[in-house]
């Protein structure tokens, strides 16, 4: 093995682990291993187009072409569609990005690679803690409330989400020994988070309202 070879794949192994790590960190299905598996594969590829074309065949990036095609299929398998939202498009998004990192480690563009791989982070880091901070970005949370008059509970609900212009999607019931808890899941920024929860606890039809991050949110 040459030392460009190894130097290709051992830089593809630091730059997409330094992207699965970043979504290690905020426990997302394509972590750590995911992605730095990802690149080195994509890299690998890229290295190998070339050698299976042989020095005879003009077209060497045929192997390579089709990892965008493998990619595609491994995106979809990420995005799921639940409650009416669609989940996922991130971390899709991120190993599209992993795997042309990968590619450009194995053609040797290593500045190409390090400044994508920049570039993705300060994009899942950065720009995702200055939606949140300037109140842009819409997050899902998880409402229960608890109260023992099932009727009273939903129409207050559907009233304080009806003033606010939230619609109610999917709620789930459940009753134990009398006691009532209905669940549902809202979308919006957090200052409106803030609204709809102080509305729900001040009414006087519900017992308790718990709300807690949706384990679901992107």
């Amino acid at each position: 093995m040459s030392t460009g070879t190894t130097a290709r794949l051992l830089t593809a192994c630091v730059l997409g682990g330094m992207i699965g790590l970043e979504r290690e960190l905020r426990h997302k299905a394509a972590g750590l291993r995911t992605n730095l598996l990802l690149c080195l594969g994509c890299a690998f590829f890229t290295m190998l187009s070339a050698v299976l074309a042989g020095d005879a065949n003009p077209d060497k990036g045929r192997v390579a072409s089709n990892i965008v095609q493998g990619i595609g299929f491994l995106g979809a398998g990420i995005i799921l569609h639940t409650r009416d939202r669609v989940l996922g498009l991130t971390s899709a998004a991120t190993v599209f990005v992993v795997a042309s990192v990968g590619m450009a480690c194995g053609a040797g563009l290593y500045l190409e690679a390090v400044l994508a791989t920049f570039i993705t982070l300060i994009a899942l880091a950065v720009v995702g803690y200055v939606e949140s901070k300037a109140l842009w970005k819409h997050t899902s949370m998880l409402y229960e409330v608890r109260g023992t008059d099932r009727k009273a509970m939903y129409v207050c609900v559907l009233s304080v989400l009806d003033r606010m212009g939230i619609p109610l999607k999917t709620p789930q019931h459940e009753s134990i020994q009398g006691f009532e808890r209905m669940m549902f899941a809202v979308q919006t920024t957090r200052r409106r988070h803030a609204e709809l929860l102080s509305e729900l606890r001040s009414s006087g039809t519900t017992d308790q309202v718990v709300v807690s991050r949706d384990s679901e949110e992107e």
